[in-house]
């Protein structure tokens, strides 16, 4: 393969994070990535929707804490020592997500990737984005963007507003 045939078939290919779930394997895209960071204290806050865990200090900056199983409705978990927070950007604000297990980076070829069947036992499809092959198992992707839907995002980032001021104050 020459190295423009290389290129061309890179860019036919999405980079994503792969990790795993309550058994399962999902990913995201790798731009939306920030860092992934070891499973750490987290802080609770009050009156946040029921899937945020609370927030990290993360290099200085107050960043909330998804707890993706409790998001998607998949049974609690124990978080070992494989537990990651990814911490991902979603309408401009930085996010983490608690995952079970950081898996690997992959690329996996566009027409590799198919829209997400209608009916999906184990997560909503509305926060899916398509279903990918990689060898023998398949990777859900995840839609970052309806994850956390825009007013969710606007009402953890106001609680997060308010801690700030706090701790300016003190």
């Amino acid at each position: 393969m020459t190295g423009e045939t290389q290129m061309a078939a890179i860019d036919k290919c999405e980079q994503v994070v792969v990790f795993e779930l309550g058994g399962e394997c999902y990913g995201i895209a790798i731009g939306s990535v920030s860092t992934i960071i070891r499973m750490q204290g987290i802080t609770t806050i009050p009156r946040v929707p029921d899937f945020v865990d609370g927030v990290i200090n993360l290099r200085g900056s107050i960043i909330p804490v998804i707890n993706l199983r409790r998001r998607f409705g998949l049974p609690a978990g124990e978080h070992t020592k494989a537990a990651r927070i990814v911490v991902v950007e979603v309408d401009g604000q930085m996010i983490g997500v608690t995952v079970d297990a950081v898996v690997e980076t992959l690329r996996l070829p566009m027409e590799a990737i198919q829209a997400p069947p209608p009916v999906m036992s184990s997560v909503s499809s509305d926060f899916l984005r398509g279903v990918g092959q990689h060898e023998s198992r398949l990777v859900v992707l995840l839609d970052l963007d309806k994850v956390l839907m825009t007013d969710e995002t606007q009402s953890i980032s106001k609680c997060i507003g308010k801690l700030d001021e706090r701790r300016a104050a003190a």
